[in-house]
């Protein structure tokens, strides 16, 4: 028998407690999956009284009514909007965000902020750590020395493996409790101007009305969870009057209660299409459940079509991971579009010109399971016909992908797809 030499021992060691460690890793990092794993077919149309009680029943609470929802579109609206809204704040701000950095961006809302607080208001802001790691300490220490209370969340430590892959990609802002922020922008210097000056394509919504007290509870389950600290002081939860005759519902997702909400309130909405399916998303990886719901709505002769960044708008190796499972949609009529522009960042979902859901998700594997989602539901005929219309625009500065393009692509670009989606799917 060979005798193990020290050496020997050491590298064995080494490699006994490096596999323990990735698993434990790969153990922590994925939460424990609670969701849908069986195909969702409806006798129920999403304009239907039954799948409103349904919706209800399965995502919580119904739509609040009496709401003003206004559409922004990209950073020429979407930031002096944010920034007009904190300088006006006179009780209380939160905010949350993915992505933070830069100097004209970034900045600015550090500056306005701090002069918030050095005002007296209330001021309570989180920034996922992992995306705001470019951001220079100046303007965290800006706004902390002016009274900010500020958390960069989810920091990674080598006890708790699962913050590596878990983050906040929600995009809140909270007025004295009366005025609402959420859609797809972050507070980043890509965010800056449209499409036209280089800046994003991007969609983002300011509500009033009842609706907003749902978006201030958003916020404040991430402040609970990353402080302990509970906000529960009536500057927080005023009383809100109607503003407007729209309903709608907040539905937040978050992989440490395990049940995919964004993913489930997908799944119903597909599953409950009549006419038309529309999807803008700037990462499109659908895992076998969605591709499943958008092929059945073919079979139901349900209109579909998916508008996407186009090339070098966005990681080659995500891409390719996409466009892997592109050839089933394809084949079944589904219609893929890249926007040629900028990149497109907008997150927009809209079923039969009636159902609509904005916000922070993307339709792909990390907003199902391992990101903090926030997205609004509105039912609306008018409102979903704006927000096609827009679509529509958006279209007519697309390229159309199409499936003899998909089957003669680059055997390289195959191998890529198939490595960056083999390793996605977990990620």
């Amino acid at each position: 028998m060979k005798r193990l030499t020290k050496p020997r021992i050491i590298t064995a060691a080494i490699g006994f407690v490096a596999a323990l460690v990735t698993v434990a890793a790969y153990l922590n990092a994925v939460p424990e999956p609670m969701r849908v794993a069986e195909p969702i077919a409806l006798d129920e149309p999403v304009k239907s009284e039954r799948f409103k009680q349904l919706q209800r029943a399965l995502l919580g609470n119904g739509a609040r009514a009496g709401n003003s929802v206004e559409l922004l579109e990209n950073g020429d609206e979407i930031i002096p909007a944010k920034l007009e809204a904190i300088e006006n704040a006179s009780h209380t701000i939160t905010f949350e965000t993915f992505e933070y950095w830069g100097e004209e961006v970034a900045k600015p809302f550090a500056e306005a902020l701090a002069e918030a607080a050095e005002r007296g208001v209330a001021v309570h802001a989180i920034f996922d750590f992992v995306g705001s790691v470019p951001a220079s300490g100046d303007k965290f220490r800006l706004m902390e020395d002016a009274g900010v209370e500020v958390e960069r969340w989810r920091e990674p430590s080598w006890y708790q493996l699962s913050r590596f892959n878990h983050r906040t990609h929600r995009k809140l802002l909270v007025v004295d409790g009366e005025v609402g922020f959420t859609g797809g922008a972050n507070t980043a210097d890509p965010w800056k101007g449209n499409p036209e000056t280089g800046g994003h394509r991007e969609n983002h919504y300011r509500f009033t009305g009842p609706v907003v007290a749902d978006l201030q509870n958003a916020f404040l389950q991430n402040w609970l969870n990353a402080t302990g600290k509970l906000l529960y002081q009536p500057n927080y939860f005023p009383e809100l009057e109607e503003t407007g005759d729209l309903g709608v519902k907040i539905v937040n997702s978050s992989p440490q209660d395990g049940t995919h909400r964004v993913r489930l309130m997908f799944l119903l909405a597909l599953a409950g299409a009549e006419d038309s399916i529309r999807i803008a998303t700037p990462f499109f990886y659908p895992d076998e459940m969605i591709m499943d719901a958008l092929l059945k709505a073919r079979e139901r002769g349900v209109s579909v079509d998916i508008l996407l960044p186009g090339e070098g708008h966005y990681s080659h190796a995500v891409r390719q991971a996409s466009m892997n499972r592109w050839g089933k949609l394809l084949e079944a009529g589904i219609r893929l579009h890249e926007y040629q522009p900028s990149k497109y960042h907008a997150k927009l979902y809209i079923v039969d010109d009636y159902w609509v859901s904005v916000g922070s998700a993307n339709m792909d594997n990390r907003s199902f399971r391992l990101n903090d989602e926030t997205n609004a539901i509105i039912m609306n005929s008018e409102f979903a016909q704006s927000l096609s219309e827009q679509f529509e625009q958006d279209l007519a500065d697309s390229k159309t992908y199409d499936y003899e393009t998909w089957e003669n692509r680059p055997r390289l670009q195959r191998l890529l797809g198939w490595a960056t989606m083999t390793i996605g799917w977990h990620l």
